[in-house]
């Protein structure tokens, strides 16, 4: 496969992750009965899908690591989807690349670089004006919640960097664990709409099923720079869908903030790869 099909399929996900905010907004269940019931559908597909692709599953470290991030990234999202707004949720998940950038120093000892450094200071600024926003308004937990998630989500980006990380069977024994924890809540619910069961099962066949089929292959082929370049269609589309369907909008203060934080990651990735371009140059000409 190419490096373009490669950003398609990252592409492809990406639109279908979107639809995450306005499924769970509809849903009038528990966030963890949720995470547990599209949990559980997602798992059989993707074990569908590594029998048919013929993968072999090996439990190492880095599948393991990569399985409890992909269970708070989902579970953490959900929760954070019932106490805040979809946009506050999924702008601030969008500051992974800040927590990877700290990993990367912390763990795997790659000192910042200034740009790396810059970009921290501008995203944790927005951030804290999603928490100035929220003070008092009741969505405080929520953004936490929200920021925990983007780091569990740093974890999923990492999943090829752990050792004998495979982010296929990381999704599918983290989605696992999320279906186990959310069962308890899951059983107690009673409310079995046309609607929520629609939304349910839309979660749990596209919003995670069939995007990771596509993210988990399209990450092996594309680099990691321009796989989060093409991933950003989601910050955009998910609030622009919930506010669209549901008219909840997102208040002045965490615009900005999620403005900055949006900027930042971008802006990051663009002089990111055009340093690396001319790096790979100078050395080709040396």
């Amino acid at each position: 496969m190419s490096s373009r099909k490669g950003l398609l399929f990252v592409f492809i996900a990406a639109i279908l992750f979107s639809i995450g905010g306005l499924c769970v907004k509809v849903i009038p269940w528990n966030a963890m009965a949720i995470n547990s019931f599209r949990s559980i559908v997602s798992v059989i597909l993707l074990l569908i899908f590594a029998k048919v692709t013929g993968r072999k599953f090996k439990l190492t470290p880095g599948v393991l690591i990569g399985a409890v991030s992909m269970c708070g990234v989902t579970t953490l999202y959900a929760m954070a989807n019932k106490l805040t707004t979809a946009a506050n949720t999924i702008l601030l998940q969008f500051t992974a690349p800040v927590f990877v950038i700290l990993v990367m120093w912390l763990v795997f000892k790659e000192r910042p670089k200034r740009l790396d450094v810059i970009t921290c200071i501008a995203v944790f600024g927005g951030v804290a004006c999603f928490f100035l926003d929220s003070l008092g308004s009741g969505s405080f937990v929520g953004d936490v919640l929200a920021v925990l998630s983007g780091v569990c989500y740093a974890g999923v980006f990492m999943m090829n960097k752990f050792p004998g990380g495979d982010p296929l069977f990381a999704t599918i024994l983290g989605q696992v664990m999320g279906a186990v924890i959310g069962f308890p809540w899951l059983i107690q619910e009673t409310v079995f709409t046309g609607t929520a069961l629609a939304a349910a099962l839309a979660l749990g066949i596209f919003q995670l099923g069939v995007a990771y089929m596509f993210f988990t292959t399209g990450i092996r082929y594309a680099s990691p720079i321009a796989a989060s370049l093409v991933a950003g269609i989601e910050p955009i589309l998910n609030p622009v869908l919930v506010a669209v369907v549901l008219g909840e909008m997102i208040t002045p203060l965490s615009l900005v903030g999620g403005v900055i934080v949006f900027v930042s990651i971008m802006a990051y990735n663009i002089v990111g790869a055009k340093m690396d371009k001319k790096k790979a140059q100078a050395e080709a000409g040396a």
